[in-house]
């Protein structure tokens, strides 16, 4: 740890950028999207309109019987194994300084978002895989559909902000330092959030407005779609700015990361079979990553708003997006990254020798 987070001035602020020293001084711009967070939130709930609806209804979670301990068993292993995997890439990132670098901080930033995200369905669904009564609040659900949306469209920023990194490191490699600055880093992640954060939940407060003329979703969590189409009014309005919110959070970013990878295709044609090597091995776990949340995300944007689909399609298609890339992101960079997988490797095995040691000494003291 470095001298200025040492001695009588030591504080919880100094002690979470400690592992990141060059970017504490922007520590109030790293704040903003949550605190912008939170007044959106606030705003929303004042928002709502209850006169006629303030419960609704999860109807898949009918009639399972006790196949409910089942589910709860695996939702449980799987939030633990996301949960785990994507804590083990953030601290092999935060602990080693070498990996300080835009491209591993984007990793980071994508581990975060799936902690974030499946922290907004998880604890949910396996409360209402125990219970026998599956209700929820209008602003809870709302809450809900806005963390989730959220965390869709980050993934989609993210995904943007690590093709541009890519396309910068290897299109101009003499200039990569002084383009992707630490300033530079994060500004850009800080507007990846708030404008996805705003623009979502400006949609989000329209479909609140809306009074509903029924209370049932047929769906494992919250969705703007699904409470739209129970309103007794149209939402012709609720459409239109959805539709604008779908072009500017997910087709845009798609187009420009689609661009990316086809101009760096295109310049490594030009490279050295060495350089080329290179670039294909640092750029193909992105493109894993791209292509896998891309169809996911197809699939629930699509697929599920078919009314004569099968309910165990319609689950397991709405529920990709949230469970593979969050999995499948942690594997893809741990396994293609040799520096990452060094650190985690290193830490295991430092845990195994502390843990070896430990009973060593209990050993000798029992003697």
């Amino acid at each position: 740890m470095t001298e200025e987070f040492q001695g009588a001035n030591f504080s919880y602020t100094n002690f979470i950028f400690a592992g990141f020293p060059e970017i504490f001084q922007y520590r109030k711009l790293l704040f903003l999207p949550f605190f912008l967070s939170y007044i959106l939130v606030m705003v929303g709930n004042s928002l709502i309109t209850m006169e006629n609806v303030t419960i609704l209804n999860f109807l898949m979670f009918e009639n399972l019987g006790y196949f409910r301990y089942i589910y709860f068993l695996l939702g449980l292993i799987l939030y633990c194994t996301i949960v785990l995997f994507n804590i083990i890439i953030i601290l092999a990132i935060f602990m080693e300084r070498a990996l300080h670098q835009p491209m591993y901080l984007l990793i980071s930033c994508l581990s975060i978002n799936s902690l974030y995200g499946t922290a907004g369905f998880f604890p949910r669904l396996l409360t209402d895989l125990l219970l026998h009564s599956h209700t929820i609040s209008r602003p809870a659900c709302h809450i809900q559909t806005f963390v989730i949306y959220t965390y869709a469209s980050y993934e989609f920023t993210i995904l943007t902000l690590m093709a541009y990194d890519r396309f910068i490191a290897i299109s101009k490699p003499l200039q990569y330092h002084s383009v992707m600055t630490p300033k530079v880093l994060i500004v850009m992640v800080a507007l990846s959030w708030i404008y996805p954060m705003f623009s979502i939940g400006i949609g989000i407060i329209v479909t609140a407005r809306l009074r509903l003329c029924g209370n049932d979703l047929r769906k494992l969590y919250c969705n703007n779609w699904i409470i739209a189409k129970l309103s007794c009014e149209t939402a012709t309005l609720d459409n239109i700015y959805g539709f604008v919110v779908l072009i500017t959070t997910v087709l845009i970013p798609l187009s420009f990361i689609m661009y990316s990878y086809v101009k760096i295709l295109i310049i490594c044609q030009k490279c050295s079979k060495d350089l080329k090597s290179k670039a294909y091995h640092t750029c193909l776990p992105h493109l894993v990553t791209f292509v896998n949340y891309s169809i996911t995300i197809f699939c629930e944007m699509t697929f599920t708003r078919f009314e004569n689909l099968h309910p165990t399609v319609d689950v397991i298609l709405s529920l990709e997006f949230l469970i593979i890339p969050p999995l499948l992101n942690p594997l893809v960079y741990g396994i293609n990254f040799p520096d990452i997988r060094r650190k985690i490797h290193h830490h295991l095995k430092a845990s195994k020798q502390q843990t070896a040691s430990r009973k060593c000494n209990n050993n000798f003291k029992s003697t």
